[in-house]
């Protein structure tokens, strides 16, 4: 039976680019990895942040549509992205929301104590102590690699059919089921990070793509000659599952699972540092090369962005 080890990255969208940047990058103090375009509508820009290495299982991406419309957080979509930080970090974590005016509340599930926001454009996070997963060695303004976020705890997902969802990580994507509490299903990846994913039991209405939702979730395959077996794997348990794209830092596959979430298969290489060094890694926009003759045109219509400290 195939096992993923856990999460690669999540895609969402959001609204205008730069104010991404200084969330994620300014607040969050995650490392903005890569700037490149929606490879499947390249006036769009792709904007991928991570740990200092871009590390599967830290990654998040961003569809920034500046001037879209409100999307609605429902069934069919990641309900809530869940960062893990070091132990002892949360107090930390409480004063640096609270500088920046970021309203937050803590809540608890199984036995772990969760503060939880928005970021500027509705999407729902979390942040949660593990010991599990490497220090994230990227320091920005006065995030240093002591409180850095290391990366994905997990997500909870929302489903329009909750059982199938808990199905199809079980018996397609190789998850354990470890818990269940309070109207929720706990799975776990054998991975250090981006392992642990909750799943509302309770129906959840379809939501709607937009500002402020995750567009999909994606999985990690070790490498392409894995990626090539977990494609057949999909197709043999029922699932309508695309060509293998290639996505430049990895390649990729996508299906839908009977709950409506759009579950992507991603590999861990060959990584974001084979067109940058790791030292100059998100400074310049990188195009595919089914791009580059129209680069001129497509800079010049994309929106101005830096990457600048907030504290």
């Amino acid at each position: 039976m195939k096992k993923t080890a856990g999460i690669h990255h999540i895609t969402a969208i959001v609204g205008h680019p730069q104010e991404n940047i200084d969330f994620y990058a300014g607040i969050l103090g995650l490392r903005l990895i890569k700037q490149t375009v929606n490879f499947d509508d390249p006036g769009t820009y792709h904007l991928y942040f991570g740990d200092d290495g871009g590390k599967p299982g830290t990654i998040i991406t961003f569809f920034p549509w500046a001037g879209a419309a409100q999307g609605k957080i429902g069934g069919g979509q990641v309900g809530v992205t869940t960062y893990a930080i070091p132990v002892g970090t949360l107090s930390y974590w409480e004063n640096r929301l609270a500088k920046f005016a970021i309203p937050f509340e803590k809540t608890t599930r199984f036995d772990e104590t969760y503060l939880q926001f928005e970021d500027y454009h509705g999407l729902q996070l979390e942040l949660v102590e593990r010991a599990a997963g490497q220090l994230n060695n990227w320091s920005f303004g006065e995030v240093n690699p002591e409180v850095a976020i290391k990366g994905f705890g997990g997500a909870v997902l929302y489903s329009t059919d909750p059982a199938s969802t808990i199905e199809t990580l079980q018996e397609t994507m190789g998850l354990e089921k470890v818990a269940e509490e309070d109207g929720l299903v706990r799975l776990q990846a054998y991975g250090d990070i981006g392992n642990i994913i909750d799943v509302k039991q309770s129906t959840v209405a379809l939501g709607s793509l937009g500002v402020g939702t995750v567009h999909h979730i994606a999985w990690r395959a070790k490498d392409e000659a894995d990626h090539v077996e977990w494609q057949a794997h999909v197709h043999k348990n029922g699932y309508g599952v695309t060509e293998i794209k290639d996505r430049n830092y990895f390649n990729a596959i996508y299906f839908r699972e009977y709950g409506d979430i759009l579950f992507e298969i991603a590999t861990d290489t060959p990584g974001f540092a084979h067109d940058e060094s790791y030292e100059t890694l998100g400074q310049e926009l990188k195009l595919p090369i089914q791009y580059e003759s129209a680069r001129d045109q497509l800079t010049n219509a994309l929106i101005p962005i830096e990457v600048k400290e907030l504290d």
